[in-house]
């Protein structure tokens, strides 16, 4: 049914969560923040989150050291629970 799909837009922040870990593995962490907070918002869990590649390019756009403090992004969560994360079309 149409009314299982869930599509949301989220300002995921992440300044907070990689000031806190050393520099090299700051987009690593960025990667697992979002992760964190697309879970908790569309209450689904961390293994059912998939994140798409070009969110992926965005964070490493400025190296490993330097991810957004902020990212936009656009979450769909499936009938059968999985949620897909990419980038909002503007």
């Amino acid at each position: 049914m149409a009314d299982d799909l869930v599509e949301r837009v989220y300002n995921v922040p992440l300044r907070a969560a990689t000031r806190r870990v050393p520099r090299p593995k700051r987009t690593q962490r960025a990667i697992r923040a979002i992760s964190e907070h697309v879970a908790r918002h569309m209450k689904a869990t961390e293994d059912d989150v998939w994140i798409d590649s070009p969110i992926n390019e965005a964070i490493w756009a400025k190296g490993r050291e330097k991810p957004p403090a902020t990212l936009r992004v656009r979450a769909i969560r499936f009938e059968d629970g999985v949620v897909e994360v990419s980038l909002p079309e503007e």
